[in-house]
């Protein structure tokens, strides 16, 4: 069993009693820091750094040492998962991902392997074993995946978009082959995961990048059922669930085999503790635009935040991933805030 210096985050996860709010952040190893930036150039291109293992562990540990966080989160991406299967994907400046190959048909998603994590993502794996070993038990570390139908989203369409209409569109006109599609991400992502976990990791999130853009009866169609699939399976360490904009669906996450719901900044945090139920810790949810603000500002917000939510079964985070033109003083800020916060 594994001593961690600081175990708040994990506690916290489980519903234990905690001593002071827990705080991460979602994108904390990367452009905010000049450190990651120099890192990046080094390594040449955001798939190359990635992909190396001591490159990826040194930009983890980065917010621990800077920022003072309470948990490392592996530096990696949720479209390594499309890659492992057989659809590999381009980073492009200022463009984001691309395929250069996309799913067509039910042929295409037979082409796809339910992949190997200790052979088409060693890398990965590596990468945690390298921060295991250089956190040494400072704080836990966070691993990953993104949730199926968000990486439909990108094999289907082929890039980001902002309505995934495409992507969309199988959903009612080619339904066999999305629910066969959906099947394959969520075997290969519970291998993954379970790996993550074997190598080190102390706790999981599932993003659901996505789940905003499809209806409540389409999110119960083609994405609950695939990531309970994956909640389920994670029994070894603590599983947070974040969908971004899914709050139509708060209530069913409540039922969800998980220990935590993320919830975005739209998400009422009353409502969402009523909707969700008091067995399950919140992380959240405070507007990555808050810290454009003056430094009282964004004391005041977070305070505000952690009152709203309560000092118990909850972890401090932004609503969504830092913004990469956010000044590293006032993520660090917010982060003291939390950390100061009497319970």
């Amino acid at each position: 069993m594994e001593i961690l210096q600081n175990d708040l985050l994990l506690r916290a996860a489980r519903g234990e009693q905690v001593e002071r709010v827990p705080v991460w952040m979602m994108r904390q190893a990367g452009r905010i820091l000049p450190e990651y930036r120099a890192v990046r150039e080094k390594a040449g291109s955001f798939i190359q750094l990635a992909t190396n293992p001591e490159l990826a562990a040194e930009v983890t540990i980065q917010p621990v040492d800077i920022l003072g966080v309470d948990a490392a989160i592996i530096f990696s991406d949720i479209l390594v998962i499309p890659e492992a299967m057989g659809l590999p994907y381009l980073m492009e400046e200022k463009v984001g991902p691309i395929f250069p190959e996309v799913i067509k048909t039910m042929a295409d998603v037979d082409k796809l392997i339910v992949s190997d994590p200790e052979v088409e993502l060693k890398y990965v794996l590596d990468a945690i074993r390298i921060v295991k070993k250089e956190l040494n038990g400072r704080v836990p570390l966070i691993g990953f995946a993104g949730a199926p139908f968000t990486l439909l989203c990108y094999m289907i369409e082929g890039r980001g978009s902002k309505t995934f209409s495409k992507a969309k569109k199988y959903l009612y006109s080619e339904p066999e082959l999305s629910h066969a599609l959906l099947q394959k991400i969520t075997d290969s992502t519970i291998a993954y995961l379970k790996a993550q976990v074997a190598a080190g990791a102390n706790l999981v999130q599932i993003f659901d990048s996505w789940a905003g853009i499809l209806s409540p009866e389409q999110y119960r169609i083609y994405s609950l059922p695939y990531i309970a699939q994956i909640c389920d399976a994670i029994t070894e360490v603590p599983v947070t669930v974040f969908a971004k904009g899914a709050f139509f669906a708060r209530e069913e996450m409540g039922k969800l085999n998980c220990e935590t719901i993320g919830l975005d900044w739209n998400m009422d945090i009353a409502e969402s503790r009523t909707l969700i139920g008091d067995s399950k810790t919140l992380q959240g949810n405070l507007d990555p635009c808050v810290l454009y603000g003056s430094f009282d500002e964004i004391k005041k917000q977070t305070r505000s935040m952690i009152q709203q939510f309560g000092g118990q079964k909850y972890i401090a985070n932004l609503g969504h991933g830092v913004y990469p033109d956010t000044d590293p003083e006032k993520v660090k800020c917010f982060i003291d805030t939390v950390k100061e916060y009497s319970l």
